[in-house]
């Protein structure tokens, strides 16, 4: 009999899925998340026995399920914490944490802030549909003012959380925006998520068809999406629209942004902003525009590496005498002297 032997570099996006049914609602997009994560990591060639994905609570959390790799299913809003441990007891392993707004923003915000501050090497991945999907329909931290629920019959009072703007503040080093449905975009920013060491931060535009379907409609509707949506590339001008004719400057002598029409000649002026991801300031203005007044950005808003926690853990204990070489406990305790030194 043959064996033929397959390479990591020869893996499909089918050779990354488990043999287990997928159990979301029809048409959600967490199907295109799923797809999106497959084919990325077909691409990138990843080795599926060193590829970890922990999840939560909530619909997000089913991914390690139908993943063909490593993976678990934890506790509401614990999942950093528990791939930061992973993390720290083996830094070679790739980590992915996929997560939801009410399980990373709500009972899991605090484990997010410093997951995101500490720099774990780790890929977040958070779905944003604005939503409690698996408990019903409740609104959640990213719930617009007005939003009628279960738990808000009469309308949400609520201000809602930016996710972005959140990580930002935590200060995280890599942050990005995605929609569920733009296949391209989406792989290609979770590659980029891959390829930063240190804690990358994703937001994923996800639409729960059952509980707030078409909640990003205004900007992500195939009929409009070009005149909404700022897709930023680094070192490129922040201009959009259909015919791109439309970009952003600094408003004269304010810390503001504004939106002029360009000309029909098609040369950008030059007080049209250039994206640059290592400026966080700009990255905040970035994450702050909303419509129907502003077009959401899209893309790696901010990317600014700093050497990873786990990386700078494992250099501190080995310049403590306890890496490599370092006395092994488990014979100490077991020396037939009986006796032992603790220093």
């Amino acid at each position: 009999m043959t064996v033929t032997t397959i390479t990591d570099a020869e893996l499909q996006p089918k050779d990354y899925a488990s043999d287990q049914e997928v159990r979301w609602c029809p048409g959600c997009g967490d199907y295109a998340i799923l797809k999106a994560m497959h084919k990325a990591l077909a691409e990138l060639g990843a080795r599926r026995e060193s590829t970890v994905f922990v999840s939560g609570i909530g619909c997000a959390a089913r991914f390690p399920y139908y993943m063909s790799t490593y993976g678990f299913h934890t506790i509401h809003g614990r999942a950093p914490a528990i791939a930061t441990g992973i993390k720290l007891a083996n830094p070679e392993l790739d980590v992915w944490v996929m997560t939801g707004d009410g399980d990373g923003l709500s009972i899991g915000g605090n484990h997010m802030l410093h997951v995101l501050r500490r720099n774990v090497d780790l890929q977040i991945v958070l779905f944003n549909n604005e939503i409690y999907g698996l408990t019903k329909g409740q609104y959640s931290p990213t719930s617009r003012r007005g939003t009628k629920s279960p738990s808000t019959p009469q309308g949400s009072v609520d201000y809602p959380v930016s996710a972005c703007a959140f990580a930002l503040g935590a200060g995280a080093r890599f942050v990005a925006r995605a929609v569920d449905t733009q296949q391209a975009q989406l792989v290609s920013v979770l590659q980029r998520a891959h390829a930063h060491r240190g804690a990358s931060f994703v937001e994923v535009f996800q639409n729960c068809v059952v509980f707030n379907d078409g909640a990003f409609d205004g900007f992500t509707a195939k009929d409009g999406a070009a005149d909404t949506q700022l897709h930023v590339e680094h070192g490129q001008p922040l201009i959009f629209g259909a015919r791109k004719d439309r970009g952003l400057r600094l408003k004269p002598g304010k810390l503001e942004l504004e939106v002029i029409t360009l000309s029909e000649s098609g040369v950008i002026p030059d007080d049209v902003l250039v994206h640059d991801e290592t400026n966080r300031a700009l990255a905040q203005l970035l994450v702050a525009l909303e419509p129907p007044a502003w077009p959401v950005a899209l893309g790696v808003v901010y990317c600014n590496p700093a050497p990873s926690f786990e990386a700078e853990v494992y250099a501190q204990a080995e310049a403590a005498g306890a890496g490599p070489g370092a006395p092994d406990l488990a014979e100490l305790l077991m020396n037939k002297e009986g006796t032992w030194t603790v220093r």
